[in-house]
């Protein structure tokens, strides 16, 4: 990378436009940037920061801050542009940050966005690529291959910083370094393996309770077939090699004491089922005794009811002989008793129907009834041709009614349109009025939305302010008492550590052994060793109070930094906010947001609005078109009503004739149809009477003739013999008994075993029952608890065999998770086998260190005139701590190693700077080798001497044998004469300028 030219306007101390060309200060490889205090020597290098990356160095950027320049004209609007070479492109790179400026109209400022551009140069000229700051951030950070922080770091080599890194402890240069190389990666996999530690640890605490919970479930199972001495759990808990070797030895014994309980059941259910078996033989002999004993008794009691019961046999059997000859009459009978039934209820019939007739027809006959009802019928054939026309006649009188009802129907609906139409206009005028107001309130609704979503993100913003500067104040306190400590704890050790150098004789005596050299003077002998003196301050003082030293600046650069961060938080709070208070951007917000309330409100009404008048146009065209066919309706309605009234006066000339002395042709023939059916009646009656008598003389004769053959003298007998045929059915039955009930005890007077079982003592089934009961129980008792063992066997095996698959899938769990563990104790520095308890990412950044001061020390060696070497140390800071960022300093001139907290002023300016050069070298080769051509180095050289500036100037000097050119950021004058290509920054009152001096020439 390397920088062309940087244009600055209102930037700054800069109030006006100002151009720097690096192409003419890099010519002689070193040039220098100088100026009194507070001209803007930084901010030249801010300016460079902020056209890469958008943003200033985070030490300069503190929150409230801005970057525009206080001098510059209102109109002028702040702006950076750098053009540079990168990758083996030519770009130009322009910004410009969020700021006010001046209305167009009116009075007052407005807000302009933070805005960028990117050129790039080709064969054609400039050519624009983007103007999203994401996208050109990307594109910077790609090419260069650098965070802001490492660029800052690499580029512009703060030495205060790296001063500080040379003095810094183990965990401040870790911070530093792991920002610059980015191995978050490797603290990720730490992380990762502890995740995996903690996952395969609970997975193996799981298969412990699995194993745990099986081993419950064998003891449930076992209940006190086994041995609960050797129980394993109070024992063995989760987590304990020996678990799985204590549940299997229980379990074991658990299934041998359950097979011992099952083998002993079995035979007691043997023996019990042998006694079971005699029993239920005793209890089955006794039962057929008994059975055969009462079988003898029962049969000679009924063989004796069966004796007493023969007169009632000889009765029963004549009566059904009788009963069997009375049933070949009983036809006979049946018939002639429906004969006399059916002719007396038509002799009835024709009394009533002959009662109906009129005087004239009460003796006529059969032919002259049906003469009359011929008659009739065709009378009865003209009313129903009359009653038609009455029904059209009827009908006409309706539909005159309908038609009366229609008319007034209509002239009412047409007087209320005429009406409606006639207040037509002022109802439209008054519906359009209402769209009207209520599309005012919908677009004063939106006007309202649009300013109070701003003014709640404002009133938001604010009330962030208010809280963040409260929060401000504290930290600025906080920060002042950790600045006092900070500065107490140093000034303490500087005290110790200059005490302890005042005895340092004292303490390399106290390392003195007889016969070996001195380490300062080389001597074997020493005569007289220095002895401490009181209050002597020995090394393990020092380190203690360096170490509350450390332990303040971390505090304080803890509480700066979370200050930078609360400022940064309100600025970008108090610039969302404006200057307005809270109250007044309260009261705004509620003003706007009661105002948009109402006019949402009326906005509501806009919808219904135009529904209303379109619904009332839609009507208008509806009355006006009904008001039309309604004059066309009641014409036809005329024409139709005196063609009705013309039909209906010839039917009724017609009806007149038909109706005679009846009110209504319908009553006319519903007469006729009265008289007819009489008539009909009459007629039937008689012809009935007439064939029920000829039916009736016939069925007395044939009743005489069976009566003769049944052997009956008169038919009075043969009707009293006749019985029913249940009553036959049930006599026949009683005979059939009796003759089965004297066959079975024929049989059973032929049994001998019968015979043979009365003759003996009587029977006791209870008793012989009730012992084969006992006997029952006493199996079944048995037989329980062979099955309950059994079951118990079964299920312990059952058991056994789970709990084997749970401790076998153990074992690989135990062992994935023994392997993890290591791995994460090892990356983690808190394993054994990590003898220098360093982390994975302490180990990487010690290799990254080590590169570092290897870089470092062919500059540093070069400048103190080869006396000092830096050199890595992985030895471990205490009893406790971790090692692997040690950082030594070799001097040679002593052959002793020392901290680089040791360095006198000019001998950290030489380490810093060379650590700066060799850290720049290292993270350009870790980017990729990106060629970093232009380099600042920040002050620090007012603590040399002429010697050692001239040293200095020398390695810098030999930078350019890789094409680089260095800028010095300093005011100390002796370079003014040493270095020819300055840059000169001016400071006068209405901002600062930029002077370029080449060999005393100003331009």
């Amino acid at each position: 990378m390397r920088l062309h030219r940087l244009h600055i306007t209102a930037f700054g101390p800069f109030a006006e436009p100002q151009t720097i060309d690096f192409d003419a200060l890099s010519g002689a490889g070193i040039f220098l940037l100088h100026g009194p205090t507070g001209a803007g020597k930084t901010s030249v290098l801010d300016a460079v920061c902020y056209a890469l990356y958008g943003s200033v160095p985070g030490s300069r950027q503190a929150p409230g801050t801005s970057l525009r320049s206080d001098h510059a004209a209102p109109d002028t609007p702040t702006e950076v542009t750098l053009e540079l070479t990168a990758g083996g492109r030519r770009l130009e790179i322009t910004r410009r940050p969020e700021q006010d400026r001046p209305k167009k109209r009116g009075t007052g400022t407005t807000k302009d966005k933070a805005q960028s551009w990117l050129r790039e140069h080709t064969g054609e000229g400039w050519t624009a690529l983007s103007r999203s700051h994401q996208e050109i951030g990307e594109e910077v950070e790609q090419l260069l291959g650098m965070s802001r922080e490492q660029f800052c770091q690499v580029v512009l080599l703060p030495q205060g910083e790296f001063a500080q890194f040379l003095r810094a402890g183990a965990e401040a240069r870790g911070r530093l370094l792991g920002r610059l190389f980015d191995t978050r990666r490797f603290a990720a996999v730490e992380t990762l393996l502890a995740e995996r530690r903690r996952a395969a640890e609970a997975k193996v605490r799981a298969g412990d309770e699995k194993v745990l919970a099986a081993a419950q479930r064998l003891a449930q199972a076992a209940g006190h077939s086994a041995d609960l001495r050797a129980w394993p759990l109070p024992g063995h808990q989760p987590g304990d090699p020996g678990l799985a070797g204590a549940v299997r030895a229980w379990a074991a014994v658990a299934r041998c004491s359950a097979r011992e309980r099952l083998t002993v059941a079995e035979y007691a259910l043997a023996a019990v089922e042998g006694r079971h078996a005699a029993a239920r033989r005793d209890a089955e002999e006794a039962r057929e005794l008994a059975r055969l004993q009462h079988r003898h008794a029962e049969t000679a009691r009924r063989a004796e009811l069966l004796a007493q019961a023969a007169p009632e046999r000889e009765r029963v059997r004549a009566l059904l002989d009788r009963a069997r000859r009375g049933a070949l009459v009983a036809p006979a009978l049946e018939l002639r008793g429906a004969a006399a039934a059916a002719h007396l209820t038509a002799a009835h019939a024709e009394t009533l129907a002959r009662a109906e007739l009129p005087p004239a027809l009460a003796g006529a006959g059969t032919e002259q009834l049906s003469a009359v009802e011929q008659r009739l019928r065709e009378d009865l054939g003209a009313a129903g041709a009359a009653q038609r026309a009455e029904q059209r006649s009827a009908e006409i009188g309706r539909e005159r009614a309908t038609l009366e009802r229609e008319s007034r129907d209509a002239d009412e609906r047409y007087q209320e349109s005429a009406e409606w139409l006639a207040r037509w206009e002022a109802t439209r005028t008054a519906l359009r009025e209402k769209v009207d107001s209520a599309q005012q309130a919908l677009t004063l609704a939106e006007q309202l939305a649009g300013r109070l979503e701003p003014a709640r993100m404002q009133l938001t913003a604010a009330r962030r302010r208010d809280s963040l500067a409260a929060d401000a104040g504290a930290a600025a306190g906080e920060l002042l008492r950790a600045r006092e400590e900070s500065s107490a704890a140093r000034e303490s050790w500087l005290e110790l550590k200059e005490a302890r150098l005042r005895g340092i004789a004292a303490e390399l005596a106290g390392a003195l052994t007889a016969g070996e050299p001195c380490t300062v003077c080389g001597s074997a002998e020493h005569p007289a060793p220095a002895r401490p003196a009181p209050g002597h301050v020995d090394r393990a003082a020092e380190d203690a109070a360096h170490a509350r030293f450390e332990q303040a600046e971390e505090r304080r650069a803890a509480v700066e930094r979370r200050l930078a961060a609360v400022r940064e938080a309100e600025a970008e709070a108090a610039s969302a906010a404006g200057d307005a208070t809270t109250a007044e951007l309260l009261d705004l917000t509620a003003d706007l947001s009661a105002r948009h309330a109402a006019a949402h409100a009326d906005a509501a009404a806009l919808h219904t609005a135009r529904e209303r008048l379109a619904r009332a146009e839609r009507e208008h065209q509806a009355r006006s078109s009904d008001r039309l066919e309604a004059e066309r309706r009641a014409a036809a309605r005329a024409s139709r009503r005196e063609a009705l009234d013309e039909e209906q006066a010839s039917l009724e000339a017609e009806l007149v004739l038909v109706r005679a002395d009846s009110p209504s042709v319908a009553a006319r023939a519903r007469t006729l149809e009265d008289r007819i059916r009489m008539v009909t009646t009459a007629a039937a009656a008689l012809r009935r009477a007439e064939t029920t008598a000829a039916r009736l003389k016939e069925a007395d004769g044939q009743l005489a003739d069976a009566a003769f053959k049944a052997g009956f003298d008169t038919t009075e007998q043969a009707a009293d013999a006749v019985l029913p045929e249940y009553e036959r059915t049930a006599l026949q039955h009683r005979l059939d008994a009796w003759q089965a009930e004297d066959a079975m005890l024929a049989d059973r007077h032929a049994e001998q075993d019968t015979a043979a079982a009365a003759a003996l003592a009587p029977a006791e089934p209870a008793a012989a029952a009730a012992a084969e009961e006992r006997a029952a129980a006493l199996l079944r008792s048995a037989a329980s608890a062979v099955d309950a063992a059994r079951v118990r066997c079964a299920e312990l095996d059952r058991l056994s065999r789970q709990a084997e698959q749970e401790l076998r899938a153990l074992g690989p769990l135990r062992e994935a998770y023994e392997r993890v563990a290591r791995l994460a104790g090892l990356t983690a520095g808190t394993s054994a086998d990590n003898e220098r308890k360093m982390r994975l990412e302490a180990y990487v950044l010690a290799a990254r260190l080590e590169q570092v001061a290897a870089a470092a020390t062919v500059r540093l060696l070069r400048m103190s005139g080869g006396r000092y070497t830096l050199v890595h140390s992985d030895a471990r800071s205490g009893a406790r701590g971790r090692s692997g960022l040690g950082l030594h300093v070799l001097d040679a001139w002593t052959g002793s190693e020392r901290d680089t907290a040791t360095l006198s002023g000019g001998e950290t300016f030489f380490a810093s700077l060379a650590l700066a050069l060799g850290l720049a070298d290292v993270v350009t080769d870790e980017a990729g080798g990106m060629r970093l051509d232009t380099l600042f180095i920040d002050e620090g050289f007012g603590s040399l001497d002429d010697q050692a500036l001239d040293e200095v100037l020398d390695v810098l000097d030999s930078l350019r044998e890789r094409d680089r050119s260095v800028g010095i950021v300093s005011h100390v004058g002796d370079l003014r004469t040493r270095v020819q290509a300055q840059l000169e920054i001016v400071k006068q009152r209405g901002g600062s300028v930029v002077r370029h001096r080449t060999a005393g020439v100003t331009d």
